[in-house]
């Protein structure tokens, strides 16, 4: 694997080799993910106490540590589209920011070949400006270059349907309901192609006509030998989309295989169809 970004806990480390025709995009190796909660603290003299704490480096009362990914190893594969499914707070969002680079792992390592694009982070869109704006500034975090981005303007703009009540892409984003918005990252980010892309809950968002572009989306990208995961808590989004699945539960990788088998024995263990 020829390996351009590399997320250790500590050291270096060989990156994993390719063998005969699959082509891995991500390698996650024994990865650990632990952060500190803290609680809010309030009342009269806390500033005092807070300088004093940290001039003793005691920890804050209430701060706690969570554990959020524990020991999770998988490998992904150009073209394949990966759901992450899993009750809330299993670890799924984590998962993805330390594939993405945005959350260094306590313990293990994260190889991936390529840049990952986490939507909605590499697509950060700015309240104040206008749609307009947003979708040159969200394409050139996308690593688009600006004639790229006119070329694909107005493919974006129609794909993300926030102008088929208005010309909304003249007006603030924060004029936006949340849906719009999610659809305009969306849109933006399956503008290029990518090595990886992830994908957190954004078809959830849009009515089916959107949903289904999306889907259609997410298979082009795929066959441009890219790789995409999506966490998504619509059962039916995930099989439609994905043909392999991860289930976390509690931080701990507890089955990865064929979408329908895997959703299927989740189902089960929910009683969530």
């Amino acid at each position: 694997m020829a390996e351009t970004q590399k997320h250790p806990a500590s050291g270096p480390r060989p990156a994993p080799v390719t063998t005969g025709e699959r082509v891995p995009t991500v390698v996650v190796d024994d990865v650990h993910i632990t952060y500190t909660v803290h609680g809010a603290r309030t009342g009269r003299g806390s500033a005092t106490s807070a300088l004093s704490q940290l001039a003793s480096r005691r920890a804050a009362p209430g701060a706690r540590k969570v554990h959020a990914v524990k020991g999770v190893s998988f490998a992904a594969y150009k073209g394949e589209a990966i759901g992450l499914i899993g009750s809330n707070g299993s670890g799924k969002s984590t998962l993805l920011k330390a594939i993405a680079g945005l959350l260094p792992p306590t313990r293990g390592h994260v190889h991936t070949q390529g840049q990952p694009s986490l939507l909605g982070v590499n697509a950060a869109l700015m309240g104040d400006l206008t749609g307009e704006r947003n979708v040159v500034l969200g394409g050139l975090a996308m690593g688009m270059t600006r004639e790229q981005i006119r070329e694909r303007y107005d493919e974006i703009v129609e794909f993300s349907g926030i102008n088929e009540k208005g010309d909304f892409i003249t007006l603030p984003m924060r004029t936006y309901s949340s849906g719009m918005g999610a659809r305009l990252r969306f849109s933006i980010a399956a503008a290029k192609s990518h090595d990886v892309l992830l994908i957190d809950e954004a078809l959830s968002t849009g009515d089916a006509k959107f949903q289904r572009r999306s889907k259609d989306r997410i298979k082009e990208l795929r066959a441009e030998a890219g790789t995409v995961f999506l966490v998504s808590h619509s059962n039916k989004s995930i099989t439609e989309t994905c043909d392999r699945v991860l289930w976390l539960e509690a931080g701990t990788l507890r089955m990865d295989g064929p979408a329908e088998e895997v959703v299927a024995a989740y189902a089960a263990h929910t009683g969530k169809k």
